[in-house]
């Protein structure tokens, strides 16, 4: 009688050894804080490294451009003549405009009165 009970009780500890092996694998696999949470939380740290990466790039583009600007007349004077279409006193203005490509030769593109040069 004595080895049915320490066979009783050997089972039952093995049972309860088992579940608990069985809740923290569970645990360590899909629960809070698990591997599959870890792994999602390292691939949203990559990404988010790569676009900080894309960001500090335009940032010192910005800042390269700010301190071009800052610094020189050069460059304010390009950008003023490229984005604002502005011209020095004394400076002729010509515009090539390019014919469009469905019309034909012997047809000229009508000269647009508000593009005369000054």
């Amino acid at each position: 009688m004595p080895a049915l009970r320490s066979m009783r009780w050997l089972g039952a500890i093995v049972l309860v050894l088992a579940v608990l092996l069985a809740w923290l694998q569970y645990r360590l696999w899909v629960g809070h804080g698990g591997a599959r949470e870890v792994q999602d939380l390292a691939e949203q740290v990559h990404q988010q490294q790569r676009d900080n990466g894309g960001l500090k790039q335009r940032n010192a583009e910005v800042a390269a451009e700010v301190e071009d600007l800052k610094s020189g007349e050069a460059a304010v004077e390009e950008r003023a003549r490229s984005e604002l279409g502005m011209i020095k006193p004394g400076e002729t203005f010509y515009r090539v405009v390019e014919p469009a490509s469905t019309a034909t030769a012997d047809e000229a593109p009508a000269a647009d009165p508000a593009e005369t040069p000054q």
